[in-house]
């Protein structure tokens, strides 16, 4: 296993831990939102530092960038951290949640670890060397079709985000023709659940690069395809995202195209 990656390991269950530790206190949690339906917690910021301090024990001259406390430092190396996907969920007591966290070279993710603290799964990957869960291969779902494919979604929430209306087409169009729709709250869980085989496609607008850089490198080694919904490569960039198997992507692509060029030109 690559040095980073255990790194990125050890960090992504350094944070883990200390969300764990936090659960009894949800109710003395000092909260601040930072936007419509945004919030921010002492539990972010305690695992967001925790993260980092693992990281910079071993690569201190590398750059983060990370959820809370933004972009650190100049270097070939950043690392890209959410200390905790999925805040709403966390805060209610809702049990799905994750830290993700990964490594990119220049402009290529290298690296990718989402550690769901609660269940004490590790979804992990590099490079041209697959993707695992808790050191087991995964892969994407097989030649499942539309009909009987189970689909993951996040609703828009942020101000700003690409228009609302042609996403609800989008949904009542997934309502109808698959087996079903998941809304979990949690990006990099939903993208290990696709990398799984636990969802077979999964569509979002309005994410970070930290909702994303580790998942979508675990799809990709577990053999799907992960996009811009208008097919672009620059996802982490624009934050809107479509995931799948390759069969059930390319069936998504298709079901959506209406919708997607009325969002992308709104």
């Amino acid at each position: 296993m690559h040095a980073l990656l255990n790194v990125a390991i050890a960090a992504a269950r350094r944070g883990g831990d200390t969300l764990i530790r936090s659960i009894p206190k949800l109710d003395k949690l000092k909260i601040e939102q930072k936007g419509r339906n945004d919030f921010v917690s002492d539990a972010d910021r305690n695992a967001e530092s925790a993260v980092i301090s693992a990281i910079h024990k071993h690569y201190p001259e590398h750059a983060i960038l990370a959820e809370e406390s933004g972009a650190q430092g100049e270097s070939e190396f950043t690392w890209i951290i959410d200390p905790l996907d999925g805040t709403t969920n966390f805060l209610h007591g809702f049990p799905v949640f994750a830290v993700s966290v990964a490594v990119r070279h220049n402009d290529r993710i290298e690296h990718g670890v989402v550690y769901d603290p609660l269940r004490q799964e590790l979804f992990t990957a590099s490079r041209g060397q697959g993707a695992q869960l808790d050191g087991r291969k995964i892969r994407v779902s097989g030649g499942r079709s539309l009909e009987r494919a189970l689909l993951g979604t996040g609703f828009p929430f942020r101000d700003g985000n690409l228009a609302i209306e042609p996403y609800m087409k989008m949904l009542e169009k997934a309502i109808r023709n698959t087996a079903g729709v998941r809304r979990c709250g949690a990006a990099a869980l939903d993208l290990c659940y696709v990398a799984a085989g636990r969802l077979d496609a999964f569509w979002e607008t309005g994410l970070q690069p930290w909702d994303l850089a580790a998942g979508a490198l675990i799809i990709r080694e577990a053999g799907g395809l992960v996009s811009g919904l208008d097919g672009s490569e620059n996802f982490l960039d624009t934050g809107h995202v479509l995931t799948g198997s390759p069969k059930v992507y390319t069936a998504v692509a298709r079901l959506f195209d209406a919708e997607i060029r009325s969002m992308l030109s709104a």
